[in-house]
């Protein structure tokens, strides 16, 4: 490319970012991106622009310093890409980030690691960050885009979005307002509509539900009439989810799923080309493994056998990893059963030295108290297994991994049970429940939008919960009956409890992105 361009291109591009470049950074940058073809030309200044943008600046004026920075971190992820085909990634190490409603985009959080029990602060920050989340994703949807003077007139159907400050500081009566707003309960009996500027009593009485399950503290669009200091609502509805190509396309390669990866991984040529070379790639998935179910062992043992011939590239197991409490010899009794199962697996060579087996922790599980993000289990116990099974991973619960280009997150917690007990309203279609549940998941971009009351969660580390933007696969493992539902490009979909649904479990296929429904015949 001509170097007259490419300096201007730099120069134009960055200046879009709000960036200025100083002589010499653009004189270096113009240097190492003007010998590459214009389609590199371009990817390389998008990955450079994003690299800098993580970059703890003082100034938006960029000395040559910051460009070489960030055009180093490029080169060492190119070279290392090949070592990223495989990431667990634990709920307490993912990256955080702060969204700028004045710059309109999302900012490393570079505060130090926070404390596990933290501040009142902090509580408040959990519900006031969701909402800012949904409140960016919800403007930037199409119904909801302030229209231009262009555009008005071709698209009469758009909403505007209010703040209960809004009604509030209203005289009169309003008629077809719309708010985003937390669901809450401030007195028994009475829900009221809650954001960060006031609140208002709701009267539900002839208001319609859209799809989903609406929970106490679930973050709620509602649509209404105001008068007297009560908003009449007429319909109630989630803000709208959206793919996470679309959450991509606006915020850049940010890696916001975590990992070593400095950038988004689904954007690697490298790893994707390994993913659909690898067409024999399988993960397989069960959920209540009872290891103390002599029943279990026997269908874990023709499981494994089955496999051994074609050992799968994953096998993840959720707990819980014993039916039932043993009270003070519980550590002594999951050691042993950790035990045998290593011996178990032990017993297939071709297992040991070919798949990885992960053990995601279930809610009774050994762990300081039942509140979520929930620590891996203890090394005491799984000392045994890792040991014999040396590519044996003890995650926590959720946990991430990344394979190849591919996003998945694991949760073990029974939280459709949860959510249908505190619903406001009930669906009329209960077959659906797991349709309902999904888009609410995803509008929500939580996995627990319940009161911290009904589901505790640790308030410093409430983004290990969150789901934005939208993974490739999201595994709900639940005692409730298995299902797999896509919806907005994201499959999610729930194995089941091992022993109670037959023995069946769910196999993944990554390079065709395909579920398979699975049972061990008697």
């Amino acid at each position: 490319m001509d170097v007259k361009v490419a300096r201007s291109k730099i120069l134009s591009s960055f200046k879009m970012h709000g960036y200025s470049l100083r002589s010499e950074a653009s004189k270096y940058l113009t240097e190492v991106l003007s010998p590459l073809k214009r389609s590199d030309f371009e990817t390389w200044l998008e990955k450079i622009i994003e690299s800098v943008e993580k970059q703890p600046l003082e100034s938006s004026a960029l000395d040559k310093d910051v460009i070489e920075s960030a055009v180093q971190e490029i080169n060492q992820d190119g070279e290392e890409e090949d070592d990223k085909v495989f990431n667990l990634i634990d709920a307490y190490s993912l990256p955080r980030f702060i969204y700028s409603s004045d710059r309109k985009k999302f900012l490393p959080n570079t505060q130090t690691k926070p404390s596990l029990h933290g501040t009142a602060q902090d509580k408040a920050d959990i519900f006031r960050d969701r909402y800012t989340i949904l409140k960016q994703r919800t403007m930037r949807h199409e119904l909801f885009m302030p229209a231009t003077v262009a555009s008005a007139n071709q698209n009469a159907s758009k909403f505007e979005l209010k703040t209960l400050e809004y009604l509030l500081g209203s005289s009169v009566a309003l008629e077809n307002v719309i708010i985003l707003g937390m669901l809450t309960q401030l007195k028994e009996g009475k829900y009221w509509l809650e954001d960060p500027t006031g609140v208002v009593e709701l009267d539900m009485e002839k208001a319609l539900f859209h799809t989903g399950l609406y929970t106490e503290s679930c973050f709620v669009l509602a649509e209404g009439d105001y008068d007297d200091g009560v908003l009449k609502v007429t319909a109630l509805g989630f803000p709208p989810p959206e793919p996470s190509t679309v959450t991509r396309a606006h915020f850049g390669n940010i890696n916001f799923f975590g990992g070593p990866s400095p950038t988004c991984v689904a954007a690697s040529e490298k790893l994707k080309k390994i993913e659909q070379e690898n067409q024999d790639a399988m993960f397989v998935f069960l959920s209540d493994v009872w290891l103390d179910q002599p029943k279990v062992m026997a269908k874990l043992r023709i499981l494994f056998g089955g496999y051994a011939e074609v050992p799968p590239t994953l096998f993840v197991l959720c707990g819980n990893f014993c039916s039932k409490p043993y009270g003070t010899n519980y550590f002594k009794t999951m050691k042993g059963l950790f035990q045998d199962l290593a011996n178990l697996i032990a017993e297939f060579q071709s297992l040991v030295e070919n798949s990885r087996f992960v053990f995601v922790p279930g809610p009774q599980d050994p762990g300081p108290g039942n509140i979520l993000p929930r620590p891996k289990i203890p090394e005491n116990i799984t000392h045994a297994l890792k040991e014999k099974v040396p590519f044996s991973l003890f995650a926590t619960n959720p946990c991430r991994i990344q394979y190849c280009t591919q996003e998945i997150i694991i949760m073990r917690e029974d939280i459709v049970n949860k959510m249908c007990r505190n619903c406001i309203h009930l669906p009329s279609d209960s077959e659906s429940v797991p349709t309902h549940f999904v888009k609410t998941l995803q509008a929500q971009a939580h996995f627990c939008p319940l009161p911290l009351h009904v589901r505790p969660v640790y308030w410093t580390y409430d983004n290990a919960l969150r789901i934005y933007p939208l993974p490739d696969l999201i595994i709900c493992a639940d005692k409730y009956d298995p299902y797999n539902i896509e919806n907005n490009n994201c499959l999610v979909f729930n194995p089941g409890s091992f022993p109670r649904n037959e023995f069946s479990f769910k196999v993944y296929w990554p390079s065709s992105r395909e579920v398979e429904d699975c049972k061990i015949n008697e």
